[in-house]
Order: structure tokens, then C-alpha cells, then sequence
């Protein structure tokens, strides 16, 4: 784009870690900058003295940073127009109060100073998702009886309002574009008044919907989880959450709906962000991410997965990587996280997983008198491959009056433990002839080595 270059920011409180609707609204921000080519700023606003916490501040970043939503300035890097803390800028939030009261448009009462608002006065902004929005100046900041209500810009402690803090912070920062959420339409016009009363030219609003639960209720914990960490801890990679957030409200066309950021940020546009609520759909987020995990790199993905086997007591340390690439690559179609990944691949670790789940109490020596001789001779099968082995099986089957269901049952809960699993024939070519003889030997369908 041609033109001012596009200055967004983020502006979270630590009072919390980073949750979906804040996520959300980086990502946007971070689109929209990355779309024009221009900068992504990052703004703690820690003026909640009390609940703010360095902590949350750190998790908050590390949440982004696993997003991939890197900024251009911020309190962890600086820029020009810095510091990047409300804490820190306090002297900017005295000098301009002290402006709008030598201009006699702010007042001091109780030890708050407050800004006087106007009647009469018409404030109109043209929103990018929602069009033009028209309020009387007199209907932006009202009591509960409908009079007009002056609006505090600092408290008697010292600090000043939100909606105050982020016009100065705004103005100062070369802010020209704000997207939030649309529960700060009602503030746009209160902050609209301020920087008219300071001068300034208001920057660029949009504000992105709602995002609600299947259920059409706002966004809680009764819908799941609500940080992003928590969908880190429950095997979400950052590109399906990233895919999926950037789908709520918003949509590339075409009926395209996995991608990666670079194709993301190529095709946003502010413009196609939808006025109706988003609703968070857990089943597309999974069908999301489970796309992004058959999209990765196979060593990538076994690095994501190999502190989860840690986890529930396995040790993968003492198996060859590409054998547990070929069993996690199995499993890619079937697992929508990582940690269902892990999960449904233990088999492949340990033995002691399929003894634990299947004692073998429903296979009768009769029928293992009637599959026994084609596990032997499945054994000998060259090539060791699945197909191979399944060929076997069917003219085997056939030759002998025995299902190709009455061999697969038995040997999946031998390999595996489970009754569904992928094709049995692929695991047991993953497992190889030795440790496909140990399992079917312990359970009796064939002679040990």
C-alpha cells in the first residue's frame, strides 16, 4: 500500500495470561501490519497496579511468540517511541492533563482531574467492519439517569483512566490504526472527544466481532479451554491455532480454509472482516490442526511429540528416529493433536502398553489352531511390506476358509492392544517380522524364536 505507513499495536493488561479474544486481536493487528507492510507494536498497559504482575506480562509474550505474532517494538526490544509500559509513560499522562486544564477543558475534583464533556457536538468515525458510526457527544459518556457524565482521565491515585491512557499512548506511539473488539465501540467515542480537546487526528478504527461459543454465549471456560497456553499443553500446534483464530471473522475466499501466516498475511484484507459474531467451533479447530499436522515436517513433528511419551512414563530414546517418524506418519490421519498422537502411538514404544490393555483371554485354542499357520507363514513374507502381507492374508484366507476379519481382530490386539487402529498389516510392517513374532508368541499365536 502506498501512502502513511501502517502503525498497529496490541495492547494487553498482565493481569492474566494471553486468552482467545486476546489472541485473536494481536493476530488481526498483526495481519493487517504484516499485509501492508507496515509495524506491529507491542504496549503493556499495567496501570492496574494491584493485578498486574511481571509474570503475566512474561507469559503473555511467550504466548505470542509461540503464535509466531513477532512485533517490531515492545518493552522487551524498545523502538522510537518508547518506553512500551503504562507505568513508565506517566509523565506523558500528567503533561497533556495539565494541557486540557490550561485549556480549561479538564478539571481537578476529589483529587481526580476529569475532562468536560461537550454538548451538541456530533462525533463520527467510519469503522472498518461495522461503516459509519454517529453519536451526539452528549449520549458518549452518560450517567445512569442520562445526564451527561465527565469523563475521568486521571484518579485521585495518580494514574489515569483507560480510555485517557490510550489516546496519549496512541497518539505518541504514531498509532494510526486501531483494531480491537467490538465491546470498545462503545469507547471510540469518548476517546474521539479527547483527541479533538488535545488536537490530534484520530487514527483508524476496526472493530472485530464477538467470538462465542457454540451455544451463541460469550466465550468461557464452559466452552474449554480459553488461553492459548492451554491449547499449547493440549497438543495444539501454533499453526492450527493461528489458522483457526484467523478464520474467525474472516475468511480468504475461495473456500480456502488451511493456510499458513506468509499465505495469511498475503491475502488479508481489514475490509472482509465480518459484522457477525465468530463462533469457536472446537470440532474445526481440531479438523484445523490436524491438517497442519499432516503438513509438517515428520522430525519436526517427532520433537513435539517425544516429551508427551516422556510424560506418560515411555522412552522413545532407545528407538531410531525414522522408525518413530514412520509410526507417528501412521497416525497423522487419525490424531487431531499431538497429544493424541502420542497417545495412540504407544504401542509402537512399548510392548508392555499392549499387555497392560489386551490380555488375550478371548482368543479359544480353537482359533488359534485355525490362524496360527498363517501368522508363520505372515512371518516369512517377502517383501516385508503391508500390501504383502494383506495379499497373503486374502488368498491365504481364501484357500483355507478363514475371514480376513477373523485374522486382522486377532492380530491388531496382539500388535496394538486395541480394536481400531490403522491398517494392522502397516503396523506390523512398522513393528518388523522380530517384534510382530514376540507379541503374536506371547499371546500364543505363534512358537517363539
Amino acid at each position: 500500500m502506498t501512502g502513511q505507513e501502517v502503525r498497529v499495536r496490541f495492547a494487553p493488561s498482565p493481569t492474566g495470561a494471553l486468552h482467545i479474544g486476546g489472541a485473536h486481536t494481536a493476530l488481526f493487528n498483526w495481519l493487517w501490519a504484516k499485509r501492508t507492510g507496515g509495524k506491529f507494536i507491542l504496549r503493556i498497559e499495567d496501570t492496574d497496579r494491584e493485578r498486574s504482575t511481571k509474570e503475566y506480562e512474561e507469559t503473555i509474550l511467550d504466548g505470542l511468540r509461540w503464535l509466531g505474532l513477532h512485533w517490531d517494538e515492545g518493552p522487551d526490544i524498545g523502538g522510537p517511541f518508547g518506553p512500551y509500559r503504562q507505568s513508565e509513560r506517566s509523565h506523558l499522562y500528567e503533561k497533556y492533563a495539565k494541557e486540557l486544564m490550561d485549556k480549561g477543558l479538564a478539571y481537578e475534583e476529589e483529587g481526580a482531574i476529569l475532562y468536560r464533556v461537550p454538548t451538541g457536538v456530533r462525533v463520527e468515525f467510519e469503522d472498518a467492519v461495522y461503516g459509519l458510526i454517529s453519536v451526539m457527544s452528549e449520549n458518549a459518556s452518560v450517567n445512569k439517569d442520562g445526564s451527561v457524565k465527565d469523563i475521568v482521565i486521571i484518579k485521585s491515585d495518580g494514574s489515569p483512566t483507560y480510555n485517557y491512557a490510550v489516546v496519549v499512548d496512541d497518539h505518541c506511539m504514531g498509532i494510526n490504526w486501531v483494531i480491537r473488539g467490538e465491546d470498545h465501540v462503545i469507547n471510540t467515542p469518548k476517546q474521539i472527544l479527547l483527541y479533538r480537546a488535545l488536537g490530534w487526528e484520530p487514527p483508524k478504527f476496526a472493530h472485530l466481532p464477538m467470538i462465542l461459543g457454540k451455544d451463541k454465549k460469550k466465550l468461557s471456560k464452559r466452552h474449554g479451554a480459553t488461553s492459548v497456553f492451554e491449547y499449547h499443553s493440549l497438543g495444539y500446534v501454533p499453526e492450527g491455532v493461528f489458522n483457526f483464530l484467523a478464520l474467525l471473522g474472516w475468511s480468504p475466499g475461495d473456500d480456502k480454509e488451511v493456510f499458513n501466516r506468509h499465505e495469511a498475511a498475503k491475502l488479508f484484507d481489514i475490509s472482509r472482516v465480518t459484522k457477525r459474531a465468530a463462533v469457536f467451533d472446537i470440532d474445526k479447530l481440531n479438523h484445523i490442526n490436524q491438517e497442519h499436522l499432516k503438513l509438517m515436517d515428520p522430525f519436526e513433528l517427532l520433537n513435539l511429540v517425544k516429551p508427551i511419551w516422556a510424560e506418560m512414563g515411555l522412552n522413545p530414546s532407545k528407538l531410531d528416529d525414522s522408525y518413530l517418524c514412520k509410526a507417528i506418519n501412521l497416525l497423522t490421519s487419525r490424531a487431531k493433536t499431538t497429544r493424541e498422537l502420542a497417545e495412540y502411538t504407544d504401542y509402537f514404544i512399548d510392548f508392555e502398553r499392549v499387555i497392560d490393555r489386551y490380555d488375550g483371554s478371548d482368543i479359544s485354542e480353537e482359533q488359534k489352531n485355525r490362524i496360527s499357520p498363517f501368522f508363520e507363514e505372515m512371518l516369512n513374507c517377502n517383501p516385508w511390506t503391508g500390501t504383502a502381507m494383506e495379499t497373503l492374508a486374502r488368498s491365504w484366507g481364501e484357500s483355507n476358509g478363514v475371514s480376513l476379519k477373523e485374522i486382522a481382530m486377532p492380530l491388531r490386539f496382539a500388535l496394538s492392544g486395541r480394536k481400531v487402529s490403522p491398517g494392522v498389516f502397516d503396523i506390523a510392517e512398522i513393528l518388523g517380522p522380530e517384534e510382530c513374532r514376540k507379541r503374536l508368541a506371547h499371546y500364543g499365536l505363534v512358537k517363539p524364536c
